[in-house]
């Protein structure tokens, strides 16, 4: 990575049940961003995610007892390859389009790099 790319960053919360689900589903959303620019798309399973007071993953997305906080993000080129290629997948018909997750909760945004050490 350096300081050209460009990232996108996404934090939901997932039914336990439903983690192979979504990492299948994952899987073939990484194919497609692949597809259209995106250099690396990462997904991570919560493991050790506390429940803050004031903030905190699991707050900011409404975390319920039967859901695992997801934290990923795609690592593209650049802003301008971000932009085509992230209008390019949401026209693709490979997308996947039923998501195993309340997407209204997903906190997503992008991202110049400023530190890559």
């Amino acid at each position: 990575m350096n300081a050209s790319n460009y990232i996108d960053g996404f934090v939901v919360a997932v039914p336990t049940q439903q983690r192979e689900t979504y990492r299948q589903v994952a899987t073939d959303a990484a194919r497609v961003f692949h597809k259209h620019g995106a250099l690396s798309v990462v997904e991570c399973w919560g493991d050790d995610v506390p429940e803050g007071k004031l903030t905190s993953f699991p707050l900011a997305v409404k975390c319920q007892p039967d859901e695992t906080v997801v934290f990923s993000w795609i690592v593209w080129p650049d802003k301008l390859t971000r932009d085509r290629g992230m209008a390019a997948v949401m026209d693709d018909p490979d997308i996947p389009k039923q998501l195993p997750f309340d997407g209204k909760r997903m906190i997503f945004g992008g991202f110049t790099v400023l530190v890559n050490a």
